[in-house]
């Protein structure tokens, strides 16, 4: 404490000489350490609407859940996530209590791995929740955003691309695509809907007149993208890959079924339109071959699905070794803030999903992401920089006893290994 108070008494006096301003540096960004706490207890509320806006009473999706989660220490801390489902979340949220918040890997790994058997993306996508959670609490601890504790700011802004972006009255593709380029939007994603019934050859040809608009309003190479739902059979999907090439997507996602990712070793070759694949994913073990053999463009993995931030940093890192973008799916409004944490912290290639025209109002969440100009942008409030009202939620968990099954097993070094 008194080498902080050293610090900022010699930042005090440089400000009469050279200027402090040039040696800004975030509230306690010299903090030696932080205050031994222990988590005491998690609650866990269902919102008043899923992502699609439909009633929550059950999350229909655990891959869209909005949900949220708070977690509190002795000291009084907090922090709020997002995602999963009770069952999930009362398993992992177990584990955490009595536990130091700040110790986010170990904990990371204990949830994952503590059962045994290594968790699916089901329950991946409650310890993402939780992982959040405790990126934001620590976060709030230091008094500083999260993309300051994961390597600072490496860039000033996350361009999007808007999916759902509204046709204008009376218009067509083209005048949406247009008028979502004009907003500020980097591209406009389209998405195969051709009715419950998929007439191969009548859906390829279709969809193929529909990017042609979307190439005249979008004006530009990459000003539109096309999400294959991976509703096409390998032979379609090709030939639909092939009519777009001229038309210069920004990307093509999901280009078929997702169960087995080495069918892209296929693919490859015989594909030259930019490939986006990861959505459906969720650790990194689900998504590694494909960015280790360059076997896709951008990779679109996301939080909570990974399993929160800590995971989605790694994903993030193993990417930029291979020259792999960052295209992560939209899930809910404080996954979505978590990412532009995450991509501020990092330089590689990256473009965000936006709903319609990114402004929408969620009556449980007073602040969240801060977007305009089809942007989204970092800011300098502490944590994830979300406020909560709890008042408009349904508590459905309340966890404030340790449970764990098994043994956790530890090397002598402390870390982590499994039972």
């Amino acid at each position: 404490m008194l080498m902080k108070m050293n610090r900022r008494k010699m930042l005090a006096g440089l400000a009469g000489t050279v200027g402090v301003s040039a040696l800004w540096t975030p509230p306690d960004a010299f903090a030696l350490g932080l205050p031994k706490d222990r988590i005491k207890r998690i609650r866990y509320y269902i919102t008043p609407t899923d992502a699609a806006g439909r009633a929550n009473l059950h999350q229909p999706t655990f891959n869209q859940s909005t949900n949220i989660v708070i977690i509190e220490t002795a000291g009084g801390l907090t922090g709020i996530g997002e995602g999963g489902d009770p069952d999930t979340m009362e398993q992992c949220a177990g584990m955490l209590i009595g536990e130091d918040p700040f110790r986010i890997e170990h904990l990371w790994q204990e949830m994952f791995r503590g059962y045994f058997y290594p968790a699916g993306r089901e329950k991946i996508h409650s310890l993402g929740a939780l992982d959040l959670a405790l990126w934001d609490l620590k976060g709030k601890a230091l008094g500083v955003p999260v993309w300051q504790l994961l390597g600072g700011k490496s860039r000033d802004f996350v361009e999007c691309y808007a999916t759902g972006y509204p046709t204008p009255p009376g218009g067509t593709l083209e005048d949406a695509a247009r008028a979502c380029i004009a907003e500020g939007f980097r591209a406009y994603r389209h998405a195969i809907d051709r009715g419950a019934e998929m007439d191969r050859f009548a859906s390829v040809e279709g969809v193929y007149e529909d990017c042609v608009l979307l190439r005249k309003g979008a004006g530009k190479d990459g000003g539109f993208a096309l999400d294959f739902h991976a509703q096409l059979d390998m032979p379609d999907a090709i030939t639909l890959c092939t009519l777009l090439e001229p038309l210069h997507p920004y990307f093509c996602e999901d280009l078929i079924r997702s169960e087995n990712p080495d069918v892209y070793k296929t693919l490859r070759p015989r594909v030259k339109v930019p490939i986006a694949v990861g959505e459906q994913f969720g650790s990194k073990w689900d998504v590694n071959g494909l960015i280790e053999n360059q076997l896709i463009d951008y990779a679109r993995v996301t939080v909570p699905n990974v399993g929160g931030i800590t995971e989605y940093m790694k994903i993030q890192a193993l990417a930029e070794t291979h020259y792999v973008g960052m295209i992560p799916h939209f899930t809910g409004p404080i996954g979505e803030t978590a990412l532009v944490h995450c991509l501020t912290a990092s330089s590689v290639v990256a473009v965000m999903e936006m709903t319609g025209a990114g402004q929408r109002a969620w009556p449980y969440l007073p602040q969240a992401y801060d977007f305009h100009n089809g942007k989204l942008w970092p800011n300098e409030r502490p944590g994830l920089g979300v406020t909560l009202d709890t008042s408009k939620l349904k508590l459905v968990g309340d966890y404030t006893e340790h449970y764990t099954p098994i043994p956790l097993n530890h090397r002598p070094d402390g870390t982590y290994t499994n039972w």
